[in-house]
């Protein structure tokens, strides 16, 4: 069983810089088609500062910072156990190429079905981008199969 007195844990703030190439690389592996994703001059037309982000891609920036991974490690749960169960996004601004963003996770619950067979770890990590603007909130529950 996680030890549920987790709950509340925050964890080490991270940084990840969003280079254009990765949201083209994104969006294209996403199956986007809207030229902002992949035109400077469309993006910037359509009022953006750069490259935006497609809404999942925070997802791809906290599993490149090995956010999911270091909890599941710290907690010694084999990762062939665990998968992805759900996330979500709450925007307040724009998420661009060109952003310096700085995350910080912490776990908000732990809960558990079927009499302990399937537990569920639920984080929230909060995005700022370099100006300190509040960027993005993103919850992710990873499934643990026991």
């Amino acid at each position: 069983m996680i030890d549920k007195t987790i709950i509340g844990k925050q964890y080490p703030a991270f940084t990840v810089e969003v280079e254009k190439r990765w949201v083209r690389s994104f969006a294209e592996a996403i199956g986007e088609t809207n030229p902002v994703y992949f035109d400077e001059s469309a993006a910037k037309s359509a009022g953006y500062r750069s490259l935006p982000t497609p809404p999942t891609f925070p997802f791809a920036m906290i599993m490149d910072a090995n956010q999911s991974f270091m909890i599941l490690d710290e907690l010694g749960i084999d990762k062939r156990r665990a998968m992805h169960g759900e996330q979500s996004f709450d925007y307040h601004t724009d998420l661009c190429a060109g952003d310096v963003v700085t995350g910080q996770q912490k776990v908000v619950d732990i809960y558990d079905k079927k009499n302990g067979a399937l537990e569920f770890l639920v984080t929230e990590t909060r995005l700022e981008n370099q100006r300190g603007e509040h960027v993005c909130d993103l919850r992710t529950t990873v499934v643990v199969r026991n």
